[in-house]
């Protein structure tokens, strides 16, 4: 089962079931987030609770989409108490290209990088025995729920960026219950913006370069992940399809199990707090940027996978930096 989130042409929002050309409106709720919280209380999956609560004919899929009111799969109604992070170097072959925007001139070929160090802990440790702690992977906080784009609406990149790079990664999405406990709804089609320009001047960087809006959805897929996932993340600039490239994921492709990486996020007694939404993305080894390609305002970036509906569809567009330097006030 794929669940969406939209609004009708009243501005209400609905949660709906995906039908083929169709979606049914799932009863009695008004968002994702509220639906999951329903069926943790009353001790169900989220499909049975869609099923005990119903559903009614919805409007056309393509309608939805094409008018942009599609929304994110899962959000809170206070963005503060929506959190977005990730973890990086989780996927084979994801070292490589991180490796190279790391690596210093006057390093001498044998010795590693802080990068293929920790890529090499989760190659050796990232996969433990279920139930057991494995290797702590890189994490990283990317925004609240403020800085989530709608499928189909432009990413706002700040004047002061330096790079408008894509990356292609599935996301886990979470509800924290009433008992404290992290409950996953399912997984969805993400893209972590980034700027990888800052990131490649300094590792340490990273942290800025990761404070980017990102879009993940439109659908949200229930259930367990397939273990291999193929899909393809494309760039089109006007009527030209610019790049194009296959990306990789689930778990026979990278070195954490899923497992391992929602443990390490999830340790955290802060990120435990009833009723809040959390979305995590996994990874990815596959960049535009790796293959010298310059994303810039107008294009409009494409990632899809067969498994999860329809493909996930962003544009760019810069966004005026509206604080100046040296304008913070005493009090």
């Amino acid at each position: 089962m794929r669940l969406i989130q939209f609004e009708t042409q009243q501005g209400q929002r609905q949660v709906g079931v995906v039908n083929g050309e169709r979606i049914d409106v799932v009863r009695g709720t008004r968002s994702t987030r509220e639906l999951a919280l329903t069926a943790i209380r009353n001790q169900r999956n989220l499909q049975a609770q869609v099923e005990a609560q119903g559903v009614d004919a919805g409007p056309l899929y393509r309608e939805l989409l094409d008018a942009k009111r599609v929304l994110a799969p899962l959000d809170h109604e206070d963005p503060a108490h929506c959190l977005i992070s990730g973890t990086g170097l989780t996927h084979l072959g994801s070292a490589s290209t991180r490796d190279k925007m790391h690596q210093q001139a006057e390093e001498a070929e044998t010795k590693l990088t802080d990068t293929m160090q920790m890529f090499r802990w989760g190659m050796q440790g990232g996969r433990p025995t279920p139930g057991t702690p494995g290797a702590q992977p890189e994490w990283f906080y990317k925004g609240d729920g403020s800085i989530v784009v709608r499928p189909g609406a432009n990413f706002p990149a700040p004047d002061f960026a330096e790079d408008f790079g894509e990356e292609p990664e599935l996301t886990g999405l979470y509800v924290i219950g009433d008992d404290c406990l992290p409950y996953r709804i399912g997984y969805a089609l993400g893209n972590e913006f980034s700027d990888h320009v800052v990131e490649r001047k300094n590792y340490l960087y990273l942290a800025h370069s990761k404070l980017r809006y990102c879009s993940f959805g439109p659908e949200v897929r229930l259930g367990e992940l397939p273990r291999h996932l193929a899909g393809m993340s494309r760039i089109h600039r006007g009527d030209t399809l610019l790049w194009e490239k296959e990306f990789l994921s689930g778990e026979e492709n990278m070195c954490h199990s899923l497992e391992n990486l929602e443990y390490h996020h999830f340790k955290y007694a802060q990120f435990l707090r009833p009723g809040d939404v959390h979305v995590h993305f996994f990874g990815t080894a596959t960049l535009s940027f790796a293959d010298g390609i310059k994303a810039q305002p107008g294009d409009q970036f494409e990632i899809s996978l067969d498994a999860f509906g329809e493909p996930l569809r962003n544009g760019i567009e810069i966004k005026q930096t509206d604080f100046i330097a040296g304008t913070v006030k005493a009090l």
